[in-house]
């Protein structure tokens, strides 16, 4: 194949112009683990360390070392919050997970999330101005399962090095309670971005969809369809922003989530699906057929697609139907086949489909806004008010069918979003520090703003080069290979 300038903003017009819809949507897919694999290997990973104060000499070491460091040791043995301003820890994030379920691949061994653990460090720092480590551990026991106590312990134990703590891809229902626990018994805030994360941007979306829909959230009956972390966490952020439990239906692989699932009951690891055992699904529902009949949203975090969820499910929903189907790294229905079958608005996690419903819209922001005020935990109430911002601010600039959240390369959002956060933060009691709106925003911005130019200087500069045309064309080489066979 002749190599071509090939971009990554519509990708859809590098495939060859006799491809079905099917064949784009499945060759975007190829084509991004394809050059994904091959980028990462090229550059070798995402993530370096860099130093933000001058060497103007070498006796500076003496400073940023020893024996001047002694000062800053006895003065933070002195008093521990002053680590917050004489080391990074104020602006650092640990992003711990222990690989077990990493994005739609399951168990992929501890070392096997540094992947996505060193993309969730990147986002952090482009779009918030978050400095952050990933730490992949190994959470097995000595009967080889995996236990929730062992990542509890090591939060716990490393947590004086951080000013935050990201939990990422860890499965279920270990998940609950290492989010739980950590929460109450950390002194800094522990937050789970697959949970947390997920429900914060899916509530902004949906807030949006409502609107266009002419719908309310009070009125509106609701599928979730998958009862992992991500959806009972959207679930309850759901029902604490004003959705009807009653109006709810939740499926997990077994059925719907009622009051007749002993199986649940019996199991206390799942008590966050118990609860809504207990608060949705009066009627019983255990088809997903039949709870899509006249249902006004689904959501589904399930397995990913594109066969996990039918047209026809889609078909038989209310007029101006609200479809989120948001596995990655492949949505549970491509978005054309759920507009075919009469879906309104169509959001997925992927940003080469429109309405991207992803935590990069959240975490960074919402991170940035509990550091500034060293908040103590990030609260529901943290959650919904990034949710909240976030919808904001897509509206004020304008919002339709095919736009229904901000897009990453929206700046502003983000200082913005901090901003908030630490307003709620405030205003809910687990804030150390104190600030106004127009001083959070201001500081966040100053942070993102560096963390931006400096990313930009090093390419421009140089010393970060621009990936090689040709990696790009062996990737789509590869790509129509696979697909025409």
């Amino acid at each position: 194949m002749k190599q071509v300038n090939i971009k990554l903003e519509n990708l859809g017009d590098i495939f060859p112009d006799n491809w079905t819809e099917e064949q784009r949507s499945k060759g975007k897919t190829l084509f991004l683990k394809r050059l994904s694999e091959k980028a990462h290997t090229h550059y070798g990973g995402k993530i370096q360390t860099a130093p933000k104060v001058p060497v103007p000499g070498f006796n500076w070491f003496n400073v940023w070392y020893t024996p001047g460091v002694s000062k800053v040791s006895t003065n933070i043995r002195d008093n521990n919050d002053s680590s917050f301003e004489l080391s990074n820890r104020g602006n650092l994030v640990a992003v711990v997970s222990d690989s077990t379920r990493v994005l739609g691949d399951g168990d992929c061994t501890p070392p096997g999330g540094l992947g996505v653990m060193e993309g969730k460090v990147f986002l952090m720092k482009y779009l918030g101005g978050v400095d952050g480590v990933a730490l992949c551990i190994d959470s097995k026991g000595p009967d080889g399962k995996n236990d929730p106590d062992k990542i509890i312990d090591f939060v716990k134990m490393c947590q004086h090095s951080f000013g935050a703590v990201n939990l990422e891809d860890i499965s279920q229902p270990n998940c609950f309670k290492v989010l739980d626990v950590l929460r109450e018994e950390c002194e800094i805030p522990v937050w789970h971005d697959d949970a947390q994360g997920t429900a914060c941007v899916t509530l902004a979306g949906l807030i949006n969809a409502f609107k266009l829909a002419n719908k309310k959230i009070g009125d509106a009956k609701i599928v979730l369809l998958g009862a992992g972390a991500s959806n009972t966490t959207i679930a309850r952020l759901l029902i604490t922003d004003g959705a009807d439990p009653k109006k709810m239906v939740v499926f997990d692989t077994k059925g719907g989530l009622h009051i007749n699932r002993k199986d649940i009951e019996a199991d206390n690891r799942f008590y966050r699906k118990w609860e809504l055992c207990q608060t949705t699904n009066p009627n019983c529902i255990d088809k997903i057929a039949d709870a899509c009949k006249g249902a006004d949203v689904l959501i589904a975090l399930s397995t990913p697609g594109p066969d996990t969820v039918k047209p026809e499910w889609i078909e038989s929903m209310a007029d101006k139907a609200i479809v989120f189907p948001c596995a990655n790294p492949v949505p549970e229905i491509y978005p054309y086949r759920a507009k075919e079958a009469g879906a309104y608005i169509v959001a997925t996690g992927r940003g080469d489909f429109p309405n991207q419903i992803n935590n990069s819209l959240g975490f960074p922001g919402i991170l940035k806004g509990a550091l500034m005020v060293r908040a103590s935990k990030i609260t529901d109430n943290m959650a919904i008010a990034a949710a909240h911002s976030l919808a904001s601010y897509a509206e004020k600039r304008g919002i339709n069918p095919e736009n229904i959240v901000p897009t990453m390369d929206e700046a502003d959002v983000f200082p913005v979003e901090a901003a908030d956060v630490a307003m709620q933060a405030i205003k809910d009691g687990v804030a150390r520090y104190q600030m106004t709106w127009d001083e959070a925003y201001n500081q966040a911005k100053k942070g993102i703003d560096y963390s931006r130019s400096f990313a930009h200087k090093m390419q421009d500069e140089g010393f970060i080069n621009n990936p090689p045309q040709e990696m790009l064309t062996e990737a789509l080489e590869w790509t129509i290979k696979a697909i025409e066979g």
